[in-house]
């Protein structure tokens, strides 16, 4: 695990009122040299529509069409990609958890988990899946919650929430608009008594998860910057975004949506 600077450098910040505080934790800190990076490929075959990188700590979005499918590669290995969806012609409909978990009866998301809106309509699907599961309960970290997390000395850095507001205001959208969301390749468990926990990822350098558009979709990622807990390594890495047309033969407008994969045990 590496940082950008040694463990023992303390960063200095003005603090709101005119003092100082220290940090060891970099501000902006993008992924060790020498980091191991895989930049895989599309889950899914077929012509590829769209193909962008994401840097570290980096806002992300993109209209993915009916039809077609999104690969996201984890290029570093246990970055978390935070994710909100919405539909593309009414962002009023958006992704919904509850509406999610109530339907699939289950806290993960896995192959076959169907992303519903607060409409309890299927926004989009997940067809391919690295990693034993994926998050969608952990929320997404800011400035205001790290704060209450870590403690005033982390008040300078750059959250979730923080990427989402300003992406969003590209798409016309605003701070009501930024609600509960995906957690790509984030490992939350959830314990016997309720409990969640935010540890070691269970991703690795090129893995990679795959969601079918069912309509048109917005979709908006935060490459997360978090550097104070381990849910990246403590090293922020890039991600790369590959969006595809399937062929024709396989067209997921005409296939019955598969049902959610996950089985009774498997729910919290």
């Amino acid at each position: 695990m590496g940082t950008t600077q040694a463990e023992n450098t303390l960063t200095t910040c003005p603090t709101s009122s005119g003092g100082t505080v220290a940090s060891t934790v970099p501000v902006g800190a993008v992924y060790a040299e020498g980091s191991a990076l895989d930049w895989g490929a599309s889950l899914v075959a077929g012509p590829v529509v769209l193909d962008e990188k994401v840097a570290p700590n980096a806002p992300w979005s993109a209209v993915v069409r009916e039809g077609h499918v999104l690969t996201i590669v984890d290029v570093g290995g246990n970055q978390s990609a935070d994710c909100l969806l919405y539909n593309a012609d009414d962002t009023e409909e958006r992704y919904s958890v509850p509406d999610t978990l109530a339907w699939q009866g289950n806290a993960y998301v896995r192959t076959g988990t169907v992303l519903r809106s607060n409409e309890g309509r299927p926004l989009m699907t997940v067809v391919g899946n690295e990693i034993d599961r994926q998050d969608t309960i952990g929320g997404a970290c800011g400035k205001e919650s790290n704060t209450l997390r870590y403690g005033h000395h982390v008040m300078f850095h750059h959250g979730c929430r923080e990427n989402f507001l300003a992406e969003a205001s590209r798409r016309g959208l605003g701070a009501r608009d930024v609600v509960s969301n995906l957690n790509w390749f984030m490992n939350v468990p959830v314990e016997a008594d309720g409990a969640l926990g935010i540890v070691d990822g269970m991703s690795a350098p090129g893995r990679r998860v795959a969601v079918r558009a069912e309509s048109d979709v917005l979709v908006m990622v935060s490459n997360c910057p978090q550097m104070n807990n381990p849910c990246n390594d403590f090293n922020p890495t890039p991600l790369r975004m590959i969006v595809v047309a399937p062929d024709s033969a396989g067209d997921p407008k005409h296939s019955r949506l598969p049902q959610d994969s996950s089985t009774p045990e498997d729910a919290a």
